[in-house]
């Protein structure tokens, strides 16, 4: 799995965070996947917005801060067109930003209820 550049993973989940709630995602939550065996990556950051406008505008915030904070770019970006759903992958920390109804449709946070899981309270 690849790693940060730097041994703060925790500065790098907070600049993800930062530039989701720049557009007022809501419930951000933050999915620790390190103690499981089977996992694709260490973290999911997982967060929704009302219309595809505001994700489309959530996850441009988001590679944004991460670009300018920590000179950090996705590996892979998935969904950008539809903003129905989409994936920003960080190699060891993987973004997604949903429309409410996508997310309670797909369930990420079920489907990994194993995980250390860390709900970041709204700000707004």
């Amino acid at each position: 799995m690849a790693q940060p550049a730097y041994s703060d993973k925790h500065t790098f989940l907070n600049v993800i965070v930062d530039g989701m709630q720049n557009l007022k995602a809501k419930k951000i939550t933050v999915l620790d996947l390190t103690d499981l065996h089977s996992r694709c990556t260490d973290f999911f950051v997982i967060c929704q917005a009302d219309s595809g406008v505001q994700v489309s505008s959530i996850a441009q915030s988001v590679l944004k801060e991460m670009r300018e904070q920590l000179d950090e770019a996705p590996v892979q970006k998935e969904g950008v067109n539809n903003a129905e759903w989409v994936l920003l992958d960080y190699g060891s920390v993987i973004v997604h930003v949903f429309q409410s109804e996508t997310r309670s449709h797909y369930d990420i946070e079920g489907l990994w209820a194993d995980a250390n899981i860390h709900e970041i309270e709204d700000i707004y």
